[in-house]
């Protein structure tokens, strides 16, 4: 007699031809946390209720636009004999580092439209937008995606995870590892040092500890990720990145430190666009 194993179907539910997936629930319901969790910080520096409602949206939106077509660029080979694959986001392919990408480049013109200091409002969601990220990973976790190598039942047992989680770990025969849980774990542990350092670190430095924090641990769950989007045989494109990106935030942070002398986050009131008001 085979092993019958009960999966968690992807689908939550139903409106005739339209099928809602438990992954858009799991993104949006991250979002909306997030959200609300910036609104308290917004309070804190002074700045109005409403002033995230339209970077959230233009950023979430062309975040995940961006995000799609970096997706497609790595997998250009397969795409440009697919063409009519491309809009078809869900058969899967969203590059979070592209929706990074794409929404920090949104977030940007949209302090420069509305006169905001973009490391101020950088600070306020960068929380925010971490444990987002860690909500988000278990949209990858009911759509059986973006999990490690092989592993075996008895490996999964010894890390004592709930039975709901090695039964959905069960892919075409063979148990994987949960490589979404791992970096929800360290994406959420991140929200809350975060959370927790903001108010001693200096303007700036929560979205770049925000950074350097993700990408260090990116970095090392890539690693045993399956379905890496490859810039070669051996690189990662994830990990190239992620490596980029803790440097740049890092050189960032020295030389802020050392030039700007930048105001602690925990004294600031609301500041303008750069060059309007000294930070």
């Amino acid at each position: 007699m085979g092993l019958t194993i009960r999966y968690i179907d992807p689908v939550a539910f139903s409106i005739g031809p339209i099928h809602v997936r438990w992954y858009g629930i799991i993104i949006a319901c991250g979002i909306l946390l997030g959200y609300f969790i910036a609104q308290a910080a917004l309070k804190k520096v002074g700045l109005h209720k409403d002033t995230l409602v339209d970077i959230i949206f233009y950023s979430a939106i062309f975040g995940f636009i961006i995000a799609r077509l970096y997706f497609v660029i790595f997998q250009w080979p397969y795409y440009m004999h697919h063409l009519a694959e491309i809009p078809k986001i869900w058969h899967g392919g969203i590059a979070i580092h592209g929706g990074l990408i794409g929404g920090i480049i949104t977030g940007i013109i949209m302090c420069k439209v509305k006169n905001l200091h973009p490391l101020q409002i950088g600070d306020i969601v960068a929380p925010s937008i971490i444990l987002a990220q860690g909500i988000g990973r278990w949209g990858n976790f009911m759509n059986h995606e973006a999990h490690g190598g092989p592993v075996s039942k008895t490996f999964l047992d010894n890390l004592h995870l709930p039975d709901f989680i090695i039964r959905n770990m069960y892919i075409e025969g063979q148990y994987y590892h949960p490589t979404f849980l791992y970096e929800s774990i360290w994406d959420v542990l991140g929200f809350i040092i975060l959370i927790a350092l903001r108010k001693h670190l200096r303007l700036g430095e929560t979205f770049f500890g925000y950074l350097i924090w993700y990408s260090v641990g990116r970095f090392f769950v890539e690693g045993l990720r399956t379905d890496s989007l490859m810039l070669t045989s051996h690189i990662r494109v994830a990990q190239l990145v992620s490596v980029l990106l803790i440097v740049i935030s890092i050189v960032l942070i020295i030389y802020r430190r050392a030039k700007c002398q930048p105001t602690p986050f925990k004294t600031l009131g609301p500041l303008s666009w750069p060059g309007k008001k000294v930070s």
